[in-house]
C-alpha cells in the first residue's frame, strides 16, 4: 500500500499534514527506513542539543524521542483494535500530559533510540501481520474515524514531522 493510495476520508483532517508530507512511499518498507533514517539523523546532533528548548516550555529532543515512542505505541495499539474488528470508541491521550509523566531527560539518549527501535519493530511485526482486508479497517479513535492502514503513515509522517521540527528549532 502507497500513501498516495490512501483517502483522505480514513484519517482526521488534522492528521492531514502528516499524510500529506509523506513521499509515495510504501507503508511497510517505510516504516522501516524512515527509522533507521531517524536513528542516524540523531546520533548526529551534537550533545549538547538534547537537553535544549528553543522556547519556554517547548520539550526538549528527549523529551521529544519520548513523545515518539509514546505515541507509537498508543497509535499501535489503536491498529491492533481497529483491525481485529473492535467497534469501541477509543480514548484519546493528552500528549503534555505525557511529557510531563516522563523521565526522558535524565535517559540517556542511545537508551532512549535503542526502545524506539524495539517499539518500531514491534509496529512492524504488527503491520506485517495484517491482511489487506484488516489494513482497510476502520474505527474511531479520539473521536474521528480513522484506518488501520492511516495509523500506520500516521506514525511515518508524526516522526518525520518532529525530526523537520528539530533542524529548524533545534539545530
Amino acid at each position: 500500500m502507497k500513501s498516495s493510495q490512501l483517502p483522505n476520508t480514513e484519517y482526521a483532517p488534522y492528521y492531514a499534514p502528516y499524510i500529506e508530507a509523506l513521499d509515495d512511499v510504501n507503508l511497510i518498507e517505510e516504516l522501516e527506513i524512515c527509522l533507521h533514517e531517524f536513528i542516524k539523523f540523531v546520533q548526529n546532533i551534537p550533545m549538547d542539543k538534547f537537553d535544549y528548548r528553543y522556547a519556554e516550555g517547548k520539550w526538549t529532543i528527549k523529551e521529544i524521542i519520548q513523545h515518539l515512542i509514546d505515541t507509537e505505541r498508543v497509535f499501535s495499539y489503536r491498529a491492533l483494535r481497529i483491525s481485529r474488528n473492535d467497534k469501541t470508541p477509543l480514548p484519546g491521550f493528552d500528549e503534555n500530559e505525557y511529557v510531563e509523566n516522563t523521565n526522558a531527560n535524565e535517559r540517556g539518549l542511545q537508551v532512549l533510540l535503542t526502545e524506539l527501535a524495539v517499539v518500531r519493530q514491534s509496529t512492524l511485526a504488527l503491520f506485517k501481520s495484517f491482511s489487506e482486508e484488516q489494513l482497510t479497517r476502520v474505527g474511531v479513535a479520539s473521536n474521528c474515524s480513522v484506518s488501520v492502514r492511516a495509523i500506520g503513515f500516521i506514525v511515518i509522517g508524526h516522526q518525520k514531522h518532529h525530526q523537520k521540527v528539530f533542524q529548524e528549532r533545534y539545530l
